[in-house]
């Protein structure tokens, strides 16, 4: 059964910092990319970082560019978003997805539960 479990948001002042982790089990976690993604309140799910887990490389929307990094630990099978120099912006609910590489050379791709992320003074 696969699971993405997310943890790590909460309330932040702006220019603040917060991690969040994204656990997943349940696939081949080498075969996968991780995704990060945030829905604030009246907008639509907007995709912020991805990691690539064979690699490590990682790409970011330009609203978080040098501000935001993905990291991974493979002996954990998790997945790291450090965010810095937060902003009001920055508040959304903030998804866990996985793009995992299929037997039939495919992808499937799953969904964590989500994490609240508020910037607010």
């Amino acid at each position: 059964q696969v699971q993405l479990v997310e943890s790590g948001g909460g309330l932040v002042q702006p220019g603040g910092s917060l991690r969040l982790s994204c656990k997943a089990s349940g696939f081949t976690f080498n075969r996968s990319r991780i995704n990060w993604y945030r829905q604030a309140p009246t907008k639509e799910s907007h995709l912020v970082a991805d990691i690539t887990i064979r690699d490590g490389i990682s790409n970011y929307d330009d609203s978080v560019k040098g501000r935001f990094t993905a990291k991974k630990d493979n002996a954990k099978n998790t997945v790291y978003l450090q965010m810095n120099n937060l902003i009001p912006d920055d508040t959304a609910v903030y998804y866990c997805n996985a793009d995992v590489e299929t037997r039939e050379g495919g992808f499937r791709d799953y969904w964590g539960q989500g994490t609240q992320v508020t910037v607010s003074s």
